[in-house]
């Protein structure tokens, strides 16, 4: 299975990998499968090939007749070959990414490589950005990466295992020294790789459980991310070093990580207290287990004896102190003079102990003072010129991730809140149907409730089992701060927030566990935040008034004051374009964010906005310094929260150079957008009046378009539901969670995941750009100077390049030859054209006026890589596509159930994920 493309200079390496790879899996076909196998898959591979390059009928319908008369054996050994050619691919860009990194590394005397983090140091230098402004930009910028476990990974762990190992291989057969026996030895473990991996299962047997997802998700933080936070900021501390010598500086901790998993309870009637107190449990079980392993390492390293070097009287006073206290005699370090390791001795048996007993540290902040007292009096006899940067990473280490590794978010639906409090207020007959009453009428209740210190259950009533658990799930909120700290659990999420009593009823039930407590005397505790995330149009636009009402209550404004005047704001990205379309979901975000932050301004609040990002460009996807870089420029310094799911855990973190390259690109882009300097110099505001009266036009234009189909047209159901594979997608044993909120079938009911993965995997992809081309070309052709209006925001605005762009993207990655297979699964062809036409007709439209903005000749010129990486997988995913399609009818047309034929759909379903990558 060799790939012959035609591609610029630098990818050469790459199509060099890609044709081992290819050429190792010809020969393992003909091995497992025979002659006739691989010459099939050939035949199909060259065919889409020449279609790709140029249509032709007759083609066209000897490879229809080729697919359709693949008998079922040998069609799902043609499958699997097309789907494991992914998995190659996916393993030698990534190695490529890793490659062309250390190319520029190796000529850095001559260049820095752009978005880097010393790139942005440097700019800052180049624009005369003074010390104290940059200091300033460092205690004011953050950005926490929060990861969840949004089914949209369709690849097993052990295929990404896989992928890993063969990544590693090329790699290391980039070696310039290799010799001729270690080659033949790297490549013959290539092809055993390959060869297990066409052996391997690609589809889960069974649906993963919460603690299944819980431990994918673990997996980043000890192979990539526990190592690789420290090092970013190490990168900018050096850097600023570097370029000003002159200044001391003191780099806070402006990115984290934190999690979902375990403790998002949204629609996932699996995730109970339970499971979130053993996520919590299991979090900090690996980050002692990290902590340990650095201990010993420095124990080892740090030999340094007292009779060579003076140590400093705190450290002496620390061994006085504590080594009785803790060390029995077989535990202490034998040689006294070794009193670094004698104090390791001393930790290392006080971090074993963390959970266990009162011997154990108590608080992460107990060990970074330890930590601290061995650092300050290696200082005293260590080389002033070279930081002791091994030990100034474990403490970075502790000072990110404390004894809990990652903050856990919890979330949950509004509508569960609201029938928790509406039982409660009834039992205790301060509202016989709270769910009926006014707004006005609730928030006077809730607040009436949280002015009052008395608690309000009854502590032996009889609840129902939804509002028990609710209780509970409070409860251990209150347990897991005293038992990890507070820094474990900081944010609770109120899904679908539509009002201000939706985030009142959260603190009334945090009230009754302890969080948020009145005393007697007037003063007042809080130890949880409470955020709203505003997902559709709607909400979006109801959202500053919403956070406006509560911020003039005095006793949420209370609240706030106690948690250092902060307000999360999470907003979604998913159901806002599910609701309204791509185009206007990202222009209400966007506009959200302005008129929140200038409202919260008045009121003298700081803000976080976090932004609940999917993996696919119609959730929100792109790369993650783009996402940054398009937000209003004055939102940056209010900080910045990020969802990192599904593939794009993999794709970003699963090597640890391309867990760096990704986290530095975000850390240098943050910077210089707080800074307000750009690559090419100084900005500031970055949008100008005449943009925003544009783009809430074209938002207009737009917004119309896309509702006329999907809301308006009767037929629009149906359609979605025939022409892709939905139906089978539940199949599909990518997460813990049910495809819907509800089980009534409707519409608003469907999460945004399958909703995007369906249109994606049909190649119609219309979350990602439909409706967007009807907004544009309407404003544009209304006059010339419309045109160069939008050129101009292209050039000059980043959050209209990101649109345009991810447009681009979307088009790139759609198909409409293809696209067209799927209108066959619909009964009524009659409908099935009919909207069929209309998304053609749509998809033409985007794709000129996209190009008369960009003034390219074709899709993506600007971005090459890109755009040899969609052309490089595009006649890999066709034969997928038309196998799937084949595959739906006859599974569809069976009677009952048909097992194996819907084994073949999944893996179909897999390996069209492998090829789109950003699939949900």
């Amino acid at each position: 299975m060799a790939a012959e493309i035609n591609m610029n200079d630098s990818s050469l390496p790459l199509r060099r990998d890609v044709k081992l790879l290819g050429n190792m899996l010809g020969e393992i076909l003909v091995d497992y499968g025979g002659q006739e196998l691989f010459e099939k898959v050939e035949k199909i591979r060259l065919m889409c090939k020449t279609l790709r390059t140029h249509f032709d009928q007759k083609v066209y319908k000897a490879l229809k007749e080729e697919i359709e008369t693949l008998d079922p054996p040998m069609r799902k050994q043609v499958v699997r070959a097309f789907s494991i050619y992914f998995h190659l691919i996916n393993a030698a860009e990534q190695n490529h990414r890793i490659r062309r990194r250390r190319q520029y590394q190796l000529q850095e005397d001559k260049m820095v490589q752009p978005g880097s983090i010393e790139s942005a140091i440097l700019a800052l230098r180049e624009n005369k950005v003074d010390e104290p402004t940059i200091q300033e930009v460092l205690n004011t910028i953050s950005l926490e990466l929060i990861i969840t476990a949004h089914p949209t990974e369709a690849t097993k762990r052990s295929i990404l295992e896989i992928q890993q190992r063969i990544a590693d291989i090329l790699n290391k057969l980039d070696h310039p020294l290799l010799s001729n026996r270690e080659q033949k030895k790297l490549e013959e473990s290539l092809f055993n790789e390959i060869s297990i991996l066409w052996q391997t299962d690609e589809l889960r047997e069974n649906k993963p459980t919460v603690m299944d997802e819980v431990r994918n998700g673990l997996y980043y933080f000890d192979q990539t991310l526990f190592d690789v936070l420290p090092e970013i900021h190490q990168e900018v501390a050096d850097c600023l070093e570097k370029y000003y010598p002159n200044q001391s500086w003191n780099i806070p901790n402006l990115l984290r990580f934190g999690s979902w998993i375990g403790g998002d309870r949204d629609g996932n009637p699996n995730v109970t207290h339970d499971i979130t107190w053993e996520t919590l449990t299991r979090q900090r079980r690996l980050v002692l287990k990290k902590y340990k392993k650095g201990l010993v390492d420095l124990m080892k390293r740090y030999s340094h004896s007292s009779t060579r070097v003076e140590v400093s009287n705190e450290l002496l006073a620390f061994l006085h102190e504590n080594e009785d206290l803790y060390l029995s005699e077989d535990k202490k370090w034998p040689i006294q003079s070794e009193v670094y390791r004698r104090a390791f001795a001393i930790i290392i048996q006080r971090v074993l102990q963390v959970g266990e007993s009162e011997k154990g540290y108590q608080s992460s902040e107990e060990l970074l003072t330890d930590l601290k007292i061995i650092k300050q009096s290696l200082k005293r006899h260590h080389p002033a010129a070279h930081e002791l940067k091994i030990i100034q990473k474990l403490i970075r280490q502790v000072q990110l991730f404390g004894f809990h590794l990652a903050t856990l978010d919890i979330r949950n639906h509004s509508g569960e809140h609201e029938a928790a409090i509406t039982e409660i207020l009834r039992k205790v007959r301060l509202s016989e149907n709270y769910a009926a009453l006014t707004e006005e009428e609730k928030l006077q209740i809730l607040q009436n409730i949280l002015k009052d210190p008395r608690p309000l259950l009854l502590l032996n009533e009889d609840y129902s089992p939804e509002t028990q658990e609710m209780i509970k799930v409070f409860n251990m909120i209150k347990r897991a701060h005293d038992e990890f700290g507070k820094r474990s659990i900081t944010v609770y999420l109120v899904s679908m927030t539509k009002s201000p009593s939706d985030l009142l009823e959260v603190l009334v039930l945090a009230k009754e566990a302890g969080l948020y407590r009145l005393h007697a005397d007037g003063t007042l505790e809080s130890h949880l935040h409470v955020a709203p995330l505003l997902e559709t149009i709607d909400d979006l636009s109801a959202g500053p008034n919403i956070m406006e009402t509560l911020f003039q209550m005095p006793v949420y404004r209370k609240h706030l004051e106690i948690l250092g005047d902060q307000q999360e704001i999470m907003l979604g990205y998913s159901d806002g374009s599910k609701d309204g379309g791509t185009l206007t979901a990202n222009w209400k975000l966007y506009k959200a964010q302005i008129d929140i932050h200038n409202m919260a301004k008045k009121y003298q609040l700081g803000l976080k906005f976090f932004h609940g990002r999917g993996g696919s460009l119609g959730r929100g996807g792109g790369s993650l310094n783009r996402s940054i870089l398009s937000q209003p420029v004055e939102t940056i310094g209010d900080g910045v929260k990020i969802t990192e799911q599904g593939e794009v855990l993999s794709a970003r973190y699963l090597l640890e150079d391309i867990a760096y390259r990704s986290l530095e690109q975000a850390t240098s882009t943050l910077i210089l957008a707080a800074a307000h300097v750009s690559m090419e110099g100084p900005h500031g505001q970055l949008r100008e009046p005449a943009w925003e009266e544009a783009i809430e036009e074209i938002s207009g234009a737009s917004l119309e378009k896309y509702q006329s189909l999907v809301f308006q047209d009767p037929d629009f159901l149906t359609y979605f539901h025939e022409a892709t594979p939905l139906k089978e997608l539940g199949a599909l044993n990518i997460g813990s969670r049910p495809m819907s909120r509800k089980s009534q079938g409707r519409f608003e009911d469907l999460r945004a995941i399958p909703w995007v993965f369906a249109w994606t995997q049909s190649r119609q992809l219309i979350p990602a750009w439909y409706a967007a081309g009807t907004g544009l070309k309407t404003f544009a052709h209304k006059s010339k100077e419309n045109l160069k209006i939008l050129q101009q925001m292209y050039e000059k605005w980043p959050f209209f390049q990101s649109i345009i762009d991810n447009l681009q993207m979307a088009l790139m990655k759609a198909d409409i030859t293809t696209a067209k297979e799927y209108v066959t699964l619909v009964n009524d062809q009659t409908i099935a054209n009919r909207i069929f036409t209309n998304i053609f007709e749509e998809f033409e439209r985007t794709k000129a006026i996209l190009l008369e903005i960009t003034e390219d000749k074709e899709l993506l010129d600007h971005t090459p890589n890109i755009k040899d990486s969609v052309f490089r997988r595009n006649p890999y995913v066709d034969p997928l596509n038309f196998l799937q399609v084949e595959l739906i009818k006859e599974l569809r047309s069976c009677e009952e159930l048909n097992e194996e034929l819907l084994t073949e759909v999944l893996l179909t379903i897999s390996g069209i994920s492998a090829g789109l990558r950003n699939t949900g």
